[in-house]
């Protein structure tokens, strides 16, 4: 039996306050993800945006009612994959002001001073044991920790958000989980936890 999905057209006025009221409401927790996919605030806000500009554009395919967070962490995510594919088979590049300012400082120690606050408080909150070793794994794994143990997504939700099934999902979460407690085993322990 084939599933039909009827797609509602959408006036302006209520394209705006789907858009206001289902969609807006997430924008700091899809900016966190898109931090911890990129690690580059210009590139978080640049993906943030497309994500934004896509859910508007497509906001026709969205049903109000279902969960418009798990639909927009899926666009996000599909926008930084084909991201990452077009920036990969492209030549590497440097910034050049980065390069001269770098030669133009020969000599003078530059003090490492972030401008991020979300570097500077998920440095507070975790210690840098547990940022680094979060940060050594592999994306995959980085991605279903951070939906699962920091954005609370169920296994269902992360499977349509990574367009996996759901036992790769739980299986990545093991795995990841496995890696974070071999990368902290030590750490731990001079914490006291065995």
């Amino acid at each position: 039996m084939e599933e039909q999905t009827e797609k509602k057209q959408h006036n302006d006025r209520e394209k705006q306050r789907i858009f206001d009221e289902e969609f807006m409401p997430h924008l700091g927790a899809l900016y966190n993800f898109a931090y911890k996919l990129t690690y580059d605030e210009d590139d978080s806000k640049d993906l943030v945006q497309d994500t934004f500009m896509k859910s508007f554009r497509f906001i026709d395919s969205f049903q109000e009612g279902t969960n418009a967070k798990a639909w927009l962490f899926r666009i996000l995510k599909n926008s930084f994959i084909n991201e990452f594919r077009k920036k990969s088979k492209q030549p590497s590049k440097v910034d050049y002001q980065e390069v001269e300012g770098y030669y133009n400082s020969e000599g003078t120690e530059k003090p490492s001073v972030t401008t991020d606050l979300r570097v500077d408080t998920v440095k507070n909150m975790m210690g840098d044991e547990v940022t680094n070793a979060l940060n050594s794994l592999d994306v995959d794994f980085k991605t279903v920790i951070f939906l699962c143990d920091l954005e609370g997504f169920t296994y269902e939700e992360m499977s349509k958000i990574l367009d996996i099934p759901i036992g790769t999902v739980r299986s990545r979460i093991h795995r990841a989980r496995n890696l974070l407690k071999e990368r902290l085993a030590q750490y731990a322990a001079s914490m006291g936890y065995k």
